[in-house]
């Protein structure tokens, strides 16, 4: 019989990939829905540790970015921006009137919360939204998989020498570099493919997949062990359960948004 970790993934992965292919408002409606439930996780791990984040404030901070890459100008997030802070400061001041006495602390959670879930968090809907988007986006998130992939079978081969200990003490400096290799080779194989498929134009360069491959390897990994230092600091192992064998919705996500803002930001060096 199918493990239930196996068994989550036939039914998870589709559904993201289903939303890739469609875009729109399915693909964004999606990524809304993720990054809310994200958000009710991030909000829930701090509130194990004894301040009260806002869960309706983070939600709400992380729905204003997506519906702002969504639907309104870019000429526009700097007056979404103050909104939120404004918003947070008031929450706070009032928190702490009716006696929350870390009312302070819960002001940087929830700041921190709707700037990397929501601002960071939000990069997939422009991705998506780029002249060759779909292409992009099958390019940039499964290199993030795959280098993932790479550093885990290679670390377990290789690895000898812990990257983190304290946080991740699986990563290995051979598992890193062996994600690299794997994450530049991937986005390389990646490009060539969906150029065959027409997801991308025939006149994209290969190298453009091959240096995505090797900036997502490196970077990526880094979203992975900030959520792993969350988690210790809450004293726990996942970041939820809605996922069965897989943990919660942060642990799948916290590479996907690192790959999906740099990805985003290396299509527009590229040229489009």
């Amino acid at each position: 019989m199918l493990s239930t970790r196996v068994k989550a993934a036939l039914v998870f992965i589709p559904l993201v990939l289903i939303s890739f292919y469609v875009g729109g408002w399915v693909f964004n409606g999606f990524i809304a829905l993720i990054l809310v439930m994200a958000a009710w996780e991030y909000s829930q791990l701090y509130t194990q540790l004894g301040p009260k984040p806002s869960f309706p404030l983070i939600s709400g901070g992380v729905l204003i970015f997506v519906l702002q890459r969504w639907f309104l100008a870019e000429s526009l997030l700097g007056i979404l921006i103050t909104l939120v802070l404004f918003t947070a400061i008031v929450i706070a001041l009032v928190q702490y009137e009716t006696g929350i006495k870390d009312a302070a602390l819960s002001f940087t959670i929830n700041l921190s919360g709707i700037l990397y879930l929501g601002w960071v968090g939000s990069f997939f809907i422009p991705l998506r939204s780029l002249p060759n988007g779909l292409g992009w986006t099958l390019t940039a998130l499964p290199i993030t998989w795959l280098a993932d992939s790479g550093a885990y079978f290679i670390g377990r081969w290789l690895g000898k020498r812990q990257m983190s200990p304290k946080l991740s003490p699986h990563k290995t400096w051979a598992g890193f570099v062996g994600g690299i290799l794997w994450g530049t080779a991937s986005g390389f194989l990646l490009v060539l493919l969906w150029r065959s498929v027409g997801f991308l134009p025939q006149n994209t360069p290969l190298w453009e997949g091959a240096v995505m491959g090797l900036v997502l390897a490196i970077l990526t990994p880094m979203g992975d062990l900030l959520v792993s230092l969350i988690k210790r600091t809450a004293g726990v192992k996942d970041t939820g359960n809605l996922i069965p064998g897989h943990g919660g919705i942060l642990d799948r996500i916290d590479t996907w948004i690192w790959g999906a803002m740099l990805g985003y930001y290396l299509v527009l060096v590229f040229g489009g």
